[in-house]
Protein backbone atom coordinates (compact mmCIF):
# COMPACT_ATOMS: atom_id res chain seq x y z
CA UNK A 1 0.00 0.00 0.00
CA UNK A 2 0.84 3.26 -0.39
CA UNK A 3 0.22 5.71 3.14
CA UNK A 4 0.30 9.66 3.55
CA UNK A 5 1.42 10.09 6.92
CA UNK A 6 1.02 13.47 8.62
CA UNK A 7 -1.32 15.84 11.17
CA UNK A 8 -2.91 18.94 10.71
CA UNK A 9 -4.12 21.86 13.11
CA UNK A 10 -8.10 22.08 12.64
CA UNK A 11 -7.41 24.62 9.07
CA UNK A 12 -5.76 21.65 7.63
CA UNK A 13 -2.57 23.57 8.47
CA UNK A 14 0.64 21.05 8.06
CA UNK A 15 3.36 23.11 8.88
CA UNK A 16 5.15 26.53 9.02
CA UNK A 17 9.30 27.43 8.35
CA UNK A 18 9.53 24.07 7.01
CA UNK A 19 9.15 22.59 10.14
CA UNK A 20 6.08 21.28 12.27
CA UNK A 21 3.28 23.13 14.33
CA UNK A 22 3.13 21.45 17.00
CA UNK A 23 5.76 19.18 19.75
CA UNK A 24 3.88 15.80 19.79
CA UNK A 25 4.62 12.91 21.51
CA UNK A 26 1.87 10.82 21.01
CA UNK A 27 2.05 11.47 17.27
CA UNK A 28 5.77 11.13 17.05
CA UNK A 29 5.36 7.78 18.29
CA UNK A 30 2.38 6.74 16.27
CA UNK A 31 4.61 7.58 13.15
CA UNK A 32 8.05 6.11 14.63
CA UNK A 33 5.78 2.95 14.83
CA UNK A 34 3.82 2.77 11.80
CA UNK A 35 6.45 3.56 9.66
CA UNK A 36 9.47 1.62 11.40
CA UNK A 37 11.27 -1.14 8.98
CA UNK A 38 8.78 0.30 5.72
CA UNK A 39 9.92 2.63 3.11
CA UNK A 40 9.52 6.39 3.09
CA UNK A 41 9.11 8.90 0.63
CA UNK A 42 9.70 12.40 0.83
CA UNK A 43 10.98 15.58 -0.79
CA UNK A 44 14.13 17.44 -0.19
CA UNK A 45 13.27 19.50 2.36
CA UNK A 46 11.57 16.83 4.72
CA UNK A 47 14.67 14.98 4.67
CA UNK A 48 16.94 18.25 5.45
CA UNK A 49 14.55 18.97 8.25
CA UNK A 50 15.55 15.74 10.36
CA UNK A 51 18.40 16.22 12.75
CA UNK A 52 21.63 16.77 10.89
CA UNK A 53 19.79 16.60 7.47
CA UNK A 54 20.24 12.58 8.01
CA UNK A 55 17.45 10.03 7.07
CA UNK A 56 15.06 8.29 9.63
CA UNK A 57 17.01 5.18 11.43
CA UNK A 58 15.43 1.64 10.14
CA UNK A 59 13.66 2.78 6.96
CA UNK A 60 14.32 3.11 3.43
CA UNK A 61 14.35 7.03 2.26
CA UNK A 62 13.32 8.20 -1.36
CA UNK A 63 14.05 11.73 -1.26
CA UNK A 64 13.10 13.76 -4.55
CA UNK A 65 15.42 16.48 -5.23
CA UNK A 66 14.44 18.55 -8.85
CA UNK A 67 18.68 19.36 -8.60
CA UNK A 68 20.08 16.33 -10.00
CA UNK A 69 23.32 17.58 -8.17
CA UNK A 70 21.79 16.59 -4.87
CA UNK A 71 22.94 13.48 -4.33
CA UNK A 72 22.32 12.68 -0.40
CA UNK A 73 23.94 9.60 1.36
CA UNK A 74 21.82 6.38 2.70
CA UNK A 75 18.83 7.28 0.42
CA UNK A 76 17.29 6.80 -2.63
CA UNK A 77 17.68 10.11 -4.97
CA UNK A 78 15.93 10.70 -7.91
CA UNK A 79 15.45 13.84 -9.53
CA UNK A 80 12.00 14.33 -11.34
CA UNK A 81 8.51 13.34 -10.19
CA UNK A 82 7.80 10.78 -12.88
CA UNK A 83 11.01 8.85 -11.16
CA UNK A 84 9.73 9.39 -7.67
CA UNK A 85 6.57 7.45 -8.18
CA UNK A 86 8.09 4.99 -10.54
CA UNK A 87 10.46 4.03 -7.17
CA UNK A 88 7.28 4.63 -5.14
CA UNK A 89 5.76 1.83 -7.12
CA UNK A 90 9.07 -0.43 -7.26
CA UNK A 91 8.95 -0.32 -3.64
CA UNK A 92 5.23 -0.46 -3.06
CA UNK A 93 4.82 -4.23 -4.27
CA UNK A 94 6.86 -5.83 -1.68
CA UNK A 95 5.72 -3.75 1.35
CA UNK A 96 4.05 0.00 2.25
CA UNK A 97 5.35 3.17 1.31
CA UNK A 98 4.91 6.19 2.94
CA UNK A 99 4.46 9.69 1.59
CA UNK A 100 6.16 11.77 4.79
CA UNK A 101 6.06 15.08 2.98
CA UNK A 102 6.25 17.61 1.99
CA UNK A 103 3.04 19.75 0.78
CA UNK A 104 3.83 19.82 -2.74
CA UNK A 105 5.15 16.02 -2.40
CA UNK A 106 1.53 14.88 -0.25
CA UNK A 107 -0.79 17.44 -2.63
CA UNK A 108 1.11 15.40 -5.95
CA UNK A 109 1.44 12.03 -4.68
CA UNK A 110 -2.62 11.98 -2.87
CA UNK A 111 -4.29 10.96 -5.86
CA UNK A 112 -2.18 7.58 -6.18
CA UNK A 113 -2.40 6.51 -2.40
CA UNK A 114 -4.17 4.08 -0.70
CA UNK A 115 -5.07 5.18 2.50
CA UNK A 116 -4.15 8.35 4.58
CA UNK A 117 -3.23 8.19 8.21
CA UNK A 118 -4.18 11.70 9.33
CA UNK A 119 -3.65 12.45 12.47
CA UNK A 120 -6.01 16.05 13.79
CA UNK A 121 -5.45 18.14 16.29
CA UNK A 122 -7.58 20.14 17.91
CA UNK A 123 -5.93 23.33 17.78
CA UNK A 124 -4.67 26.40 15.30
CA UNK A 125 -1.00 26.33 14.76
CA UNK A 126 -1.10 29.73 12.33
CA UNK A 127 0.38 27.08 9.25
CA UNK A 128 1.91 28.69 6.60
CA UNK A 129 1.63 25.44 4.95
CA UNK A 130 -1.78 23.27 4.40
CA UNK A 131 -3.45 19.62 3.37
CA UNK A 132 -6.62 19.28 1.31
CA UNK A 133 -9.45 19.29 3.60
CA UNK A 134 -9.95 15.57 3.28
CA UNK A 135 -13.28 15.69 5.21
CA UNK A 136 -14.38 18.04 2.06
CA UNK A 137 -12.77 15.65 -1.03
CA UNK A 138 -15.35 12.84 -2.17
CA UNK A 139 -12.86 10.97 -3.35
CA UNK A 140 -11.85 10.02 0.60
CA UNK A 141 -13.50 8.31 2.75
CA UNK A 142 -13.59 8.22 6.78
CA UNK A 143 -12.36 4.36 7.47
CA UNK A 144 -11.24 4.96 11.22
CA UNK A 145 -11.07 7.73 13.92
CA UNK A 146 -9.81 6.89 17.24
CA UNK A 147 -11.54 8.62 20.69
CA UNK A 148 -9.74 12.24 21.63
CA UNK A 149 -5.96 11.60 22.71
CA UNK A 150 -4.37 14.58 25.20
CA UNK A 151 -1.07 14.64 23.57
CA UNK A 152 1.00 17.17 25.48
CA UNK A 153 -1.34 20.42 25.59
CA UNK A 154 -3.26 19.06 22.50
CA UNK A 155 -6.03 16.87 21.99
CA UNK A 156 -5.74 14.74 18.92
CA UNK A 157 -7.48 12.34 17.06
CA UNK A 158 -5.87 9.47 14.86
CA UNK A 159 -8.03 8.93 11.88
CA UNK A 160 -7.68 6.65 8.66
CA UNK A 161 -9.15 7.96 5.38
CA UNK A 162 -9.17 5.33 2.64
CA UNK A 163 -8.99 6.79 -1.35
CA UNK A 164 -12.04 5.48 -2.88
CA UNK A 165 -10.58 6.59 -6.41
CA UNK A 166 -7.19 6.14 -6.65
CA UNK A 167 -5.17 6.72 -9.84
CA UNK A 168 -2.58 3.91 -10.46
CA UNK A 169 1.10 4.83 -10.76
Amino acid sequence: MIISILNCDKEYGIGKRNGLLFTLKEDMKYFRETTLGHVVAMGENTLLSFPGGKPLKNRTSIVLSQDPTHNYEGVINVHSFEEFLSKIKEYSLKQDVYIIGGASIYRQTLPYVDMVYLTKVDAIGGAEVFFVNIDADPSFKLVKESEPVLDGEHYIRFTQYKNIAKKEI
